[in-house]
């Protein structure tokens, strides 16, 4: 048992029956006879729906243990993508949604950590940089060699804005939460 005002992100918890997962969670300490309360955005883990509620500092809340795994992504067929356990190799498919927009950057191979509330996959976690390889971007032009930004469309599908001077066939670095541009990755063993 926890109490509210020790909620974090990332903790997942027992309210009224229900189990979430904490979102978002800001303690504001009260004044004078006023307790404290918490204000959580929780998603709820059986229905898929989000919940925003202020809790009083004081109430106990039952803590969930959230375990975290490596796994390999494997493909994305129709709304499911199917992880791959890097150890004993067994299968798993997960909702495409879990990913949000950020499914789009997925390739395979990828070394994804994904949260599990018991048995039960609850969350796809992206680094904060990912790197990706351009497919297809235009050659540099000249006169802005070092200025402006070009199209390029990336392994994964994705098309983000890039310098001139990137040329198709090299890694980037693209920010998961953005999916902008962060810069050239740097050669393997470099």
């Amino acid at each position: 048992m926890i109490s509210a005002s020790q909620l974090r992100v990332g903790m997942a918890i027992v309210y009224e029956g229900q189990r979430y997962k904490v979102v978002a969670a800001e303690y504001h300490p009260g004044q004078g006879r006023m307790s404290g309360q918490a204000h959580t955005r929780l998603y709820n883990l059986d229905t898929g729906t989000f919940w925003e509620h202020a809790f009083r500092s004081e109430l106990k809340l039952e803590n969930i243990a959230v375990e975290k795994q490596s796994l390999e992504f494997l493909y994305g067929s129709g709304d499911l993508c199917c992880f791959m356990h890097p150890e004993t190799f067994e299968q798993l498919e997960i909702p495409i949604a879990m990913a949000g927009a950020q499914s789009a950057l997925l390739t395979p191979g990828m070394k994804l950590t994904v949260e599990f509330v018991g048995e039960r996959p609850v969350a796809i976690v992206f680094p904060d940089v990912v790197e990706l390889k351009v497919a297809d971007t235009a050659p540099a032009m000249h006169q802005q060699a070092d200025t402006g930004f070009k199209p390029a469309r990336l392994e994964s599908g994705i098309s983000v804005m890039v310098p001139q001077f990137v040329k198709t066939g090299e890694a980037i670095r693209v920010d998961s939460a953005t999916m902008k541009y962060v810069d050239r990755a740097r050669p393997k063993g470099a």
